[in-house]
């Protein structure tokens, strides 16, 4: 089926910051997603980057209040352990029509990423009205996101990709824009130090970025 507008709004419009979370240590799964949901930030996509990350969606998927989703998927083996793993949604870097495809045969939503207005276009007419953004900083950020607000008026976006707290903002007053992916919110050192209040300190104030 084409993308499910709105089962992946009501997603993406619960918190205006998404975390990009990239962890291979399953352990620290479970207190990331509960600092995050504590933090106001419940949407959590985890990055199919890991050789544990399935382990870390499912430990995330038991948190509650959590809502999670896999990153980087790329073809049909990756959305059917994403399923496996109990996740609610997916994002992929890009919208090849074979991923499309694939989608098509999957229950939960897809958030297909698109550069170019082409992209954005060509994912519309397979049914999808939002899309992730990205790279979104390396491709022009903010300013490129408002020129696309006219003539793509059916078409909203989740930029990601190279995104700090000031750009954030800059992005979250646009029309067109429900939310931005980020993982400033999640400091390497914190991790490493297992300082999860930090990580939910930063986390309350990416929960207040909108408009």
């Amino acid at each position: 089926m084409p993308q499910d507008a709105n089962a992946i709004r009501s997603i993406l419009s619960l918190a205006p910051v998404v975390p990009v979370i990239i962890l291979d240590d399953v352990s620290q799964a479970r207190p990331l997603a509960e600092a995050l949901v504590a933090g106001g930030l419940p949407v959590l996509e985890v990055t199919l980057r890991t050789p544990n990350a399935l382990k870390v969606m499912e430990e995330m998927a038991k948190v509650t209040g959590a809502i999670v989703g896999s990153g980087t998927v790329r073809h049909a083996a990756h959305m059917k352990a994403s399923v496996d793993a109990g996740c609610r949604f997916m994002v992929s870097p890009g919208a090849s029509p074979r991923l499309l495809d694939a989608a098509d045969d999957v229950a939960i939503p897809l958030l297909p990423g698109i550069g170019t207005p082409t992209e954005a276009m060509a994912a519309a007419e397979r049914g999808y009205s939002f899309l992730k953004f990205f790279p979104a900083e390396a491709l022009g950020g903010a300013p490129v996101l408002k020129a696309f607000a006219s003539p793509l008026p059916d078409i909203t976006f989740c930029p990601t990709g190279g995104i700090d707290p000031a750009k954030a903002k800059t992005y979250l007053s646009l029309p067109n824009v429900i939310c931005v992916g980020g993982s400033w919110i999640m400091p390497a050192d914190a991790l490493a130090s297992g300082d999860f209040a930090r990580i939910e300190a930063l986390a309350k104030e990416a929960s207040t970025l909108r408009g």
